[in-house]
Order: C-alpha cells, then sequence, then structure tokens
C-alpha cells in the first residue's frame, strides 16, 4: 500500500541530490581542518630562502642575516686572510672538512666556500650553540692567532674559514649552510644551486 503511486525516478532524483550536497556539505566541513594542518606563513617564511647581496661587504667584514631563526655570516676575506689558511692546517683538528655534514659538498675544500673570497657560515659554535665572537685580527688572542672566530662561553677557536682548532670544547668545524649565486652580487641561502631547498 505505502509503494503504490510512488514515482521511482523522483526518488532516485531526490536520493543523489541529497548524497550530492551532503557530500558538498562534508567537504566544506573538513576544508577549515585539512587547512590547519598546513604550515602558516609566518612558518614558511622562517625556512625560506634568504638573498643576499654581497657587494655591500667591505674586505674583512662580516655581516649578519637570519634564516630558520639561526644567525648566517657572510664574510669578504681579503687575501691575506685566505693566506694565512694553509699555515695553521696542523693545527687544525678537521682541516680538510671530512665531516660531511658540516657542508655542502660544494664547499669541502681548504676555503670551504664556493668563492674563496666569500664565506657564508651558520654562526653557531658546534659546541653548545653559542654564537662566536669575529676577532679576524691576526695576534688578537695571542701570537698563534691567523684571525677568525672565538667563543667565549668555553674557549672553541676557529679560523677564517670556520674550522676548529685541535683540543677545544667545539668537536666539529662551523656549518656551512647550503647556498648558490643567483648572480655575481647575490647569493641564495638556504638552496642548493639546483633549487633544492635544505
Amino acid at each position: 500500500m505505502a509503494n503504490q503511486g510512488v514515482d521511482r525516478g523522483r526518488r532516485r532524483f531526490l536520493v543523489a541530490a541529497t548524497t550530492v550536497v551532503g557530500g558538498a556539505g562534508v567537504v566544506a566541513l573538513a576544508l577549515p581542518f585539512v587547512a590547519s594542518l598546513q604550515p602558516s606563513a609566518r612558518a614558511q617564511a622562517a625556512g625560506a630562502p634568504v638573498e643576499v647581496n654581497v657587494a655591500q661587504i667591505e674586505p674583512g667584514q662580516r655581516i649578519s642575516v637570519s634564516w630558520r631563526g639561526r644567525p648566517i655570516w657572510v664574510v669578504r676575506r681579503t687575501p691575506e686572510m685566505l693566506d694565512l689558511l694553509p699555515g695553521i692546517r696542523d693545527r687544525l683538528r678537521d682541516p680538510d672538512s671530512d665531516v660531511a655534514t658540516q657542508q655542502p659538498e660544494y664547499a669541502q675544500n681548504p676555503h670551504r666556500s664556493i668563492d674563496p673570497e666569500i664565506l657564508v657560515l651558520i654562526g653557531l659554535c658546534t659546541h653548545l650553540g653559542c654564537s662566536p665572537a669575529f676577532r679576524p685580527e691576526v695576534g688578537a688572542l695571542d701570537d698563534d692567532w691567523a684571525g677568525g672566530w672565538f667563543c667565549g662561553c668555553h674557549g672553541s677557536r676557529f679560523d677564517m674559514a670556520g674550522r676548529v682548532y685541535r683540543n677545544m670544547p667545539a668537536a666539529l668545524n662551523l656549518e656551512v649552510p647550503p647556498h648558490h649565486y643567483l648572480s655575481d652580487n647575490v647569493i641564495v641561502v638556504g638552496e642548493h644551486a639546483e633549487g633544492g631547498t635544505a
């Protein structure tokens, strides 16, 4: 008796329409939850690559920028600074940068950089994360000091390539972040030349 006079086509249409509207409602409700799982614009910006114009850096000068909340040091080394690097080799813990995790492959060389003149480092001591002082003056700490960084927290010393001296609390060289040259005067810190981010 209940099925008499039922329009089956209309029933199918109403069931299909209700299913589509219900599905759209579920999607509309789920979108804010899915969107909340994405990193915020602030979080994305914190990890975004940073462009640095090296043309403004004078010989012997260091500038600081920030990438991923860490200080990045960019130094324009003088020819004199570069000439001193081979002479202190026997006083360094890892002079050949054999610990590959401390620098990209393209910076695994005596000057630890793409261009010998421009050095890019993460400005945190590899012992406990303090920020070492830039002491480029030869003889500033003692007669054997060839310039570099001195961490006042526990006394670690690093040369002008960020390589750690022997018998220091820091066991590793300062870290070289991924970077590449966008042009002759602009470095991009935070990604390799192929465009892959670190």
